[in-house]
């Protein structure tokens, strides 16, 4: 048996989300911000260990064993650790934070994907730049501050946004709404067919129905 609180919820019109948009509304919001949510922490940690990777490779290259590999190529170690994370931050987007948007090509997606993290690292030199020669702010506090503070934030802001947009689409040309979460119950009205809503006793009839 329903308790009295549970009971008044699904027989009282007033507080049914049909006659509260404001409610239904408040709901796909918060359901929207908690999914948005969820991608920003995955794609916080897979770009952390691309992060890692890189830097990793990069100084195992250059450093490891009597004479590095590339020790003397700084540049080629660079490129090669850039590539290595890339391609990790790829496969981590793809299989986890954005694992259930639509497969446009893989093809698409890598290209794509390089292209805007390129993008991505520009916006860091473009902050250092900025910084170092047109402001005149040339001090090692400040070059790291522009580099790897404010531009590492604003690139990955910027990968962000676009991976999810261009890269990594939902299905179709408009995101659809998400659902309402299954505790929200709506109301029902069921037209007995002569244009009545009507129960079988001849008087309103009224359903509750949970939305999937």
């Amino acid at each position: 048996m329903l308790d009295k609180p549970t009971a008044n919820l699904l027989t009282d019109p007033a507080s049914q989300p049909a006659h509260r948009p404001g409610l239904a509304k408040g709901l796909l919001v918060l359901d929207k911000l908690r999914s948005l949510a969820h991608e920003v922490v995955r794609f916080g940690v897979v770009g952390g260990v691309g992060f890692i990777i890189d830097v990793g490779v990069f100084n195992a290259l250059r450093y490891v064993g009597d004479t590095g590999v590339l020790e003397h190529k700084p540049l080629t170690a660079k490129a090669i650790s850039v590539a290595v994370a890339t391609v990790f931050t790829y496969l981590g987007n793809r299989r986890w934070t954005w694992r259930d948007r639509e497969r446009s090509g893989t093809g698409r997606e890598v290209t794509l994907f390089f292209v805007l993290n390129g993008v991505g690292m520009l916006v860091a030199v473009g902050c250092l730049a900025i910084s170092h020669y047109l402001l005149g702010l040339q001090s090692a506090f400040a070059d790291n501050v522009s580099a790897n503070g404010v531009g590492l934030v604003l690139g990955m802001a910027f990968r962000f946004w676009s991976y999810r947009t261009f890269v990594f689409r939902r299905a179709g040309t408009a995101e659809s709404p998400p659902a309402l979460p299954e505790a929200v119950v709506t109301q029902v009205l069921v037209d007995d067919g002569d244009g009545d809503r009507r129960d079988g006793d001849g008087g309103r009839r009224e359903e509750t129905a949970r939305i999937p």
